[in-house]
């Protein structure tokens, strides 16, 4: 095989493939179906062509008839009359009439012959396209219920483009959610370790003070602790202790030694926890 050859093959495949894609059987049945009343239409316009054709060699068949049996008249008149010679005139016209009329009247025979004709094939011809509209329709409809169906079962499948792309952004919607669950508990364990500020709580401060309030925050639950264990006797401990303890911060405000103030916290805070002990 050539090189030719074989591209044309190649060339005429994939043109035979392309037009199969595009054909629609719906689309060519109707065109067909259209084409047939096209030609029915045209054996329609024959047959009325043929009938009038008919029509007018028979009204000049009656019209030369009439005019035959006027010479006949004429003639016998002229008879009466002794005009012989009028007489053989009209007799000559008339003969000469007569063979047109036998000529129109064999062309009328033909014509209504052909008109026979034509109706009988017209006839046929209506009923052939009767029946093929019919069963166009038929296939017309299971074609489509089997396209319907087909669509259906190929997107209950998921085997569909459509179901394709919205299975697709699921599993991306999906993605994008766990991310963000995941940043939003990252995020989460770092402001509770302290590597990040929540900016959105109020009266922060820097470390300094953050370490300071959880100082007097264990500082406040040990001397709960000591007065729930100590009964009344310790229940003024927390007020001396707290008493004590705001004087030694306010004047480390005051000449900037707040770090120097905390060992002495500290010693406060241990000192009711020996006692219990002891």
């Amino acid at each position: 095989m050539s090189l030719w050859k074989r591209i044309k093959l190649i060339f005429q495949s994939k043109a035979n493939k392309a037009l199969d894609r595009a054909e629609d059987p719906r689309e060519t049945l109707d065109y067909s179906y259209q084409r047939q009343l096209d030609l029915l239409s045209k054996v329609r316009r024959g047959v009325a062509d043929v009938a009038t054709s008919r029509k007018r060699v028979e009204l000049q068949v009656n019209q030369l008839e009439s005019t035959s049996a006027k010479l006949q008249g004429q003639a016998e008149k002229a008879i009466s009359m002794g005009r012989e010679d009028l007489a053989r005139e009209a007799l000559t016209r008339k003969s000469g009439l007569t063979n047109q009329i036998t000529d129109l009247k064999a062309q009328h025979a033909q014509l209504q012959g052909e008109e026979e004709k034509l109706t009988l094939a017209q006839q046929r011809l209506q009923a052939k396209v009767e029946a093929f509209r019919t069963r166009k329709e038929t296939i017309k409809a299971t074609y489509t219920a089997a396209e319907a169906q087909t669509r259906i079962n190929e997107a209950m499948s998921g085997i569909g483009e459509e179901m394709g792309d919205v299975g697709m952004a699921i599993q991306r919607a999906e993605d994008k959610t766990a991310q963000m669950q995941a940043r939003a508990g990252a995020i989460d364990e770092l402001i509770a370790s302290g590597a990040l500020d929540d900016v959105s709580a109020v009266n922060q401060g820097d470390d300094i003070t953050r370490e300071l309030e959880s100082m007097s925050s264990q500082v406040d639950v040990e001397a709960e602790l000591a007065r729930l264990k100590g009964g009344p006797a310790a229940q003024s401990t927390p007020q001396v202790e707290q008493a004590g303890s705001l004087p030694a911060i306010e004047q480390g405000e005051a000449d900037g030694s707040i770090l120097e103030a905390e060992p002495e916290k500290a010693a406060e805070a241990a000192a009711p926890a020996e006692g219990e002990k002891s």
